[in-house]
Order: C-alpha cells, then structure tokens, then sequence
C-alpha cells in the first residue's frame, strides 16, 4: 500500500479555433499547391540538367586541366604558392583606394610570376606593349581630332 495517492488524471486536448488570417493562408496554400509542385519540378529538372551538363562540360573542356593539376611539373606548387601570397601582400598593402586594391595585387602577382616564367612575361609583355602603344596612338588621333575640329 502507497501512502500516497496520486489524484485522477484527466487531462483532455482542446484546439484554439482558427483566426480570420489563419483561415485566409490555409485557403491560400490549398489554392496555390499546384502551382507549388509545378515549380518545385521544374526547378528540381533545372537543377539535374544544369549538373549533367556542367559534368559534361567539364569532362571535354577541362580534362587537360584536371590531368595538369593531377600531374603538375616539378616545383608547380611552391611557385603557385609564392605567387598567390604576392597576392595576399599586394591586398595587405593596398589600404585605401579601390584601384591601388586592383593594381597592387595584380602588379605583385605579375612579378612574382615573372621571375618564375621570364619567356611567357617577356612574350604577354611585347603584346601588352604593342596594345597600349595601338591604344595610345588611337586616343592621340581621336584628341587630334577634336582639337582641330574646334
């Protein structure tokens, strides 16, 4: 025998009723189910489509890049290493302007480059130069121009 007793649970669940607002959004999403499905659907074909044809993109235009990375020449890596930390110098230093933020990274990582690969520098460096030599030529005409047209 228990010396004591525990009272008769009756305990019973009851629902608030459903506000105005309650009653708009559950007729509102039973209206709007179908369209629902229908764009989750079309999203979730999107979604497969995008992924196979990234995978087959992949597979044709970077497969060169996947073997090169996976079979990289000696010192590949400590050189891409030093370059991208030039990077993170050239941004350490660049506080201020947004256009020394673009310059200085690029500038150090351009040098830090070239003294690893000086026959690819010297080659992007004779075409950048005949460019800015053909821009410039083309901006002194085109001031030229105007000047004597006035």
């Amino acid at each position: 025998l228990s010396l004591y007793s525990s009272p008769a649970r009756e305990t019973k669940y009851v629902e608030d009723p459903q506000t105005q607002l309650e009653e708009g959004v559950s007729r509102l999403r039973h209206v709007m189910e179908p369209y629902t499905a229908w764009c989750q659907q079309m999203l979730r074909l999107t979604f497969e489509a995008r992924a196979s044809l990234s995978s087959a993109l992949c597979s044709d235009f970077f497969s060169e890049g996947c073997e090169f990375l996976q079979n990289p020449p000696a010192g590949f890596y400590p050189r891409l290493g030093v370059i991208g930390f030039a990077g993170i110098v050239g941004l350490f230093l660049a506080r201020g302007s947004k256009i020394k933020k673009l310059v200085y990274p690029a500038g150090l990582m351009g040098i830090g480059a070239s003294m690893y690969y000086p026959q690819q520098a010297v080659a992007i460096a004779k075409v950048a130069g005949t460019q800015v030599y053909d821009w410039s030529l083309q901006g002194y005409i085109a001031v030229e121009s105007l000047w004597k047209d006035n």
